[in-house]
């Protein structure tokens, strides 16, 4: 029988929910930011000149929510866009030098959340989790759809 409290899609879900909010609560008030913003800065941090189409693939949100982002982004001066000189369809997102700045102001705020998250957890039981979390992840990209 299934049981929704002991449903790991469930769970994972609802932990995984309840950790954005709480670090979209402080990117809201220190930074004027959203989750979906968020997401793309960080992304972009890790990635230079990449399309909204490749993000919303990484970061699992709808290509809406990702667009939109980018353009609030660009429209506060923190993402410029550039199109593909290949393909000129694709336009590329890349952070600006306000983006950087901002991404390494909120980096180090979102690590200490993660290290506060993480423990309540022996150093063992985090490395347990931390391979757990990539093990199931690693599956979910193997599956056939």
């Amino acid at each position: 029988m299934l049981q929704l409290d002991r449903f790991l899609p469930y769970l994972v879900n609802t932990l995984g929910n309840r950790m954005s909010q709480e670090l979209g609560e402080i990117y809201a008030s220190r930074f004027g930011i959203s989750i979906p913003e968020w997401r793309v800065i960080a992304h972009l941090s890790q990635h230079r000149g990449v399309s909204v189409r490749e993000i919303f693939a990484r970061v699992a949100m709808d290509k809406a929510k990702v667009s939109r982002a980018a353009a609030r982004l660009e429209l506060v001066g923190l993402v410029e866009k550039n199109i593909n000189p290949a393909d000129r369809r694709l336009v590329e997102l890349k952070l600006t030098d306000a983006g950087r700045a901002l991404f390494a102001e909120i980096a180090p705020l979102a690590l200490a959340y993660e290290a506060e998250s993480l423990a309540t957890l022996t150093p063992a039981e985090a490395e347990t989790f931390r391979g757990l979390l990539d093990k199931l992840l690693t599956r979910g990209q193997s599956r056939p759809v």
